[in-house]
């Protein structure tokens, strides 16, 4: 499984009320018009500037305080291929492999806004193809590269009826 994709990077502690507002909770069944929210109050024109492709990279604890779901859904519905941070959350990083929203834990102090990577999940090699580094990671487990291949657990218990 890899993805190539340019990069929009985040500091620290992005909790899921930086990646959907709470102010927009009534919008939680309407996931499209969701999604044209994400990160607002940290770049009022993130969705604007965003392509279908794109990364979030982040520092330590992406994902912290509640555990909307919604959050790492409206992400994957606005167009971000994958996350890669530091450190997440636990239950945005299980929420996120749940719906398919790739994610991958790593150092990302060498990773800039604008760069340009191809992240091998399978391999835990982020390649960051504007400065020509690689980055070495763990890999993610063979059961979630097979949830995200699939787009998610419901639609990987639906094919196999378990997780394998």
């Amino acid at each position: 499984m890899k993805l190539k994709g340019k990069v929009w990077k985040f500091g620290d502690n992005i909790s899921t009320d930086h990646i959907v507002p709470g102010r927009y909770y009534h919008l939680r069944s309407n996931i499209e018009e969701l999604a044209k929210h994400i990160m607002e109050d940290v770049d009022a024109e993130f969705y604007k500037k965003i392509s279908p492709g794109d990364l979030i990279v982040a520092g330590k604890n992406f994902g912290m305080g509640s555990s909307r779901e919604h959050a790492p859904l409206a992400l994957k519905v606005a167009g971000i291929s994958a996350v890669i941070a530091k450190s997440f959350a636990r239950i945005f990083y299980r929420n996120a492999i749940n719906i398919g929203l790739p994610l991958l834990i790593a150092d990302t102090d060498m990773i800039e806004s604008g760069d340009l990577l191809e992240i091998n999940f399978e391999s835990g090699i982020i390649k960051n193809l504007t400065k020509k580094i690689d980055i070495k990671t763990k890999p993610l487990p063979k059961i979630m590269i097979n949830i995200l291949n699939e787009g998610g657990l419901i639609n990987y218990v639906k094919k196999y009826g378990d997780v394998r």
